[in-house]
C-alpha cells in the first residue's frame, strides 16, 4: 500500500526524470514489467522500453519539458493527479513552437513501484498548437476516437 507522502515523492521523481530526459530514473520507478501508456506514443512495457520512450520519443521530438502535478489523491494501490504539461517542439516545420495542455494521470502500484501509468488529455489541444493543418488534426482526432471506440467494445 502506498500512502500520500510516498505518492507525492513518486510524482516528484517521475516529473523530475521526464524534465531531465533521464530514462533510467523514470524506468526505475516502474516494476520490471511495468507499463507506461502515453497519450501520444502509446504503450511501452518494461523498464528498457520506458527509458527508450522518454529518451527517443519525448526528447527526440521536443525539449524544455515542464510537468506540474497537482491535487494528488491516493488509495490503496492507485493514485491520481491532474497536471499541466508543456514543451518546446523540435518537429520539422514547427521547431520552437510551445505546447501547453492539461490532463489527468493514473498510477497503479505494485507495492511502491508503478505497475501501470496511463493518462487522459485532449490531444487535439496539443496538436493544434503545433500549427498542423485542419486535415492533419482531424485525421489525428479520428484515430484517437477509433481507439476509444475499440476499447468500448
Amino acid at each position: 500500500m502506498i500512502d500520500t507522502e510516498q505518492f507525492t515523492l513518486v510524482l516528484r521523481k517521475f516529473t523530475d526524470a521526464v524534465e531531465a530526459g533521464d530514462g533510467s530514473a523514470l524506468s526505475a520507478l516502474f516494476t520490471p514489467d511495468g507499463t507506461y501508456c502515453d497519450g501520444f506514443y502509446g504503450e511501452f512495457i518494461g523498464r528498457e522500453a520506458i527509458a527508450k520512450m522518454l529518451e527517443q520519443h519525448f526528447w527526440g521530438h521536443a525539449e524544455n519539458f515542464r510537468w506540474i502535478m497537482m491535487d494528488p489523491v491516493v488509495g490503496e494501490n492507485i493514485g491520481y493527479a491532474r497536471y499541466r504539461f508543456s514543451y518546446t517542439s523540435k518537429l520539422p516545420g514547427v521547431e520552437g513552437e510551445q505546447v501547453v495542455f492539461e490532463g489527468m494521470s493514473q498510477f497503479s502500484f505494485r507495492e511502491e513501484e508503478i505497475q501501470y501509468y496511463r493518462e487522459e488529455f485532449n490531444t487535439g489541444i496539443a496538436v493544434s498548437q503545433l500549427k498542423f493543418t485542419p486535415e492533419h488534426i482531424a485525421k489525428h482526432l479520428a484515430k484517437r476516437a477509433q481507439a476509444v471506440r475499440s476499447r468500448a467494445k
